[in-house]
């Protein structure tokens, strides 16, 4: 539990750094887009919410079964999709065991490789840093300044 214990300290860093940027999206900006190209800020926050969960359930469960669930509708309220996926996911890293993390996974059908848990882990870490960064610009573009560092200590 130790090794869990590090990862949901790690993983928190940053989530609360999202969670902190995703409360300064309103309601009537969930549609907005920074470029024709960008996802909708709705729809960037759904996907790295639910994204990082997936992550997390499909190390718990050793199989890729659960990105075969939908996970892609716009919450009504971001802020509380954050609080309620948080929770979940705090929920999930906290009850992962050394054996669960050090599990071989086969993901070749969408990541062209086995990984371990603690490498997918890794992966969805990295996933939801670089949509975070995203997320800055986003925020900033929608006339907010006073912003967090990108992580918490």
């Amino acid at each position: 539990m130790e090794r869990a214990q590090k990862y949901l300290n790690y993983f928190l860093s940053h989530r609360k750094v999202t969670n902190e940027l995703i409360k300064k999206i309103d309601e009537n900006n969930y549609d907005y887009k920074p470029t024709e190209t960008s996802m909708a800020a709705g729809k960037l926050v759904t996907h790295m919410l639910t994204s990082f969960y997936m992550f997390a359930k499909t190390v718990k469960e050793g199989s890729p079964a659960v990105f075969g669930e939908k996970f892609d509708e716009v919450a009504p309220n971001l802020s509380e999709a954050a609080e309620n996926y948080t929770e979940k996911t705090i929920e999930i890293i906290s009850s992962l065991t050394n054996d669960e993390m050090d599990r071989t996974i086969d993901l070749t059908r969408i990541f062209g490789m086995e990984l371990t848990g603690s490498q997918l882990l890794q992966l969805a870490m990295d996933h939801e840093i670089n949509h975070k960064g995203n997320l800055f610009v986003y925020v900033r573009e929608m006339g907010h300044t006073e912003l967090p560092m990108f992580v918490s200590r």
